[in-house]
């Protein structure tokens, strides 16, 4: 049928300026791991703690009502999502987030879940 040529042309132009537009698939994979480590509420705990203030693990150990070695577990992950960061401070690390972009994502998302509200 002439008219599906021309359906299926414009599909296929549709599809190309669309997939030119989104990012490629190792960036989409990076993103989904970045949202992981943002989906446990223990991580998402520590981050809201240090978007109030820098500090040290016994102090967020204290906050969270969390062992030592929990917290620390959990910064070490945050570290390695580049999420947070530790400054040796004599024999002990003050964490602080990394960049103003890790408040901005939590931000995003407590702005979305209270639109619902």
């Amino acid at each position: 049928m002439p008219g599906t040529k021309v359906l299926k042309s414009k599909e296929t132009v549709l599809s190309k300026q669309i997939k030119d537009k989104i990012p490629d698939d190792d960036t989409i994979n990076d993103l989904a791991e970045l949202f992981k480590v943002f989906g446990d509420a223990t991580r998402a705990k520590l981050i809201s703690c240090l978007e109030v203030k820098d500090l040290y693990v016994g102090e967020l150990s204290e906050i969270l009502g969390m062992s030592v070695s929990a917290v620390s577990h959990q910064l070490r992950v945050l570290r390695s999502a580049k999420l947070v960061k530790g400054t040796k401070e004599g024999k002990e690390v003050k964490y602080s987030l990394d960049d103003n972009h890790v408040a901005m994502i939590m931000e995003c998302g407590l702005t979305h879940i209270h639109e619902a509200d």
